[in-house]
């Protein structure tokens, strides 16, 4: 037996959570920006978010609501997406409460930055990646805000590179699922996808 869920008839903090709840695991975003004066660094996690495309390279992610990434990037048109790693859990966690803008989540948390090499936002010194990016347009969706940036520089610290490549054994991403739940890395399966002459061979061949 299923259960209907109605958008228009459910309340929205209801049908968030059934959304958070079955859109699982999200990677995390965790976005750096500064105010315009450059006084003040902002640090936050944002799990609506993924990879817009491929060439030029464009990231997004969606801010529910108008908070101080948000604004921060459209007054000053750069940002970092921070990698987000189990080792630093609590602390990522920490950057989402709700400080009051002009309190820097990077030192209230306790988080050391190190100055990035294409934008103004300092990155997360303690992450294995970041992705410079600037402002490539943003969208309005309801009352949300769907931020895409390109990509203008990357940084992949070589202890989580095997062969050249970044390993998710060794990055170990965190990811939220429902509730006050995040994932942890629990492995990796693999399989290669089947080109289509080739499964027709196959199928052929049975």
């Amino acid at each position: 037996m299923r259960i209907d869920f109605d958008p228009q008839r459910t309340d929205r903090g209801t049908f968030y959570r059934l959304l958070t709840a079955v859109v699982v695991p999200r990677p995390i975003a965790w976005i750096s920006t500064v105010t315009p004066d450059g006084e003040t660094a902002n640090l936050a996690p944002h799990s609506f978010f993924t990879i817009a495309c491929v060439s030029p390279p464009v990231v997004q992610f969606t801010s529910v609501g108008r908070k101080d990434s948000l604004r921060n990037i459209e007054e000053t048109g750069s940002f970092v997406v921070n990698f987000a790693p189990e080792h630093l859990f609590e602390q990522i966690n920490a950057t989402a409460t709700d400080f009051p803008r002009g309190v820097s989540e990077f030192t209230a948390v306790g988080v050391e930055p190190e100055p990035s090499l294409k934008v103004k936002p300092p990155r997360v010194a303690g992450s294995p990646v970041a992705l410079e990016c600037e402002l490539h347009s943003t969208v309005l969706l309801g009352d949300s805000t769907v931020v895409f940036g390109r990509v203008v520089h990357a940084v992949v610290d070589e202890d989580v590179m095997t062969d050249g490549h970044p390993e998710a054994a060794r990055l170990r991403p965190l990811t939220r699922l429902g509730k006050d739940e995040w994932g942890t890395f629990a492995g990796v399966r693999e399989i290669s996808r089947v080109p289509y002459a080739q499964w027709q061979e196959d199928r052929g061949a049975r």
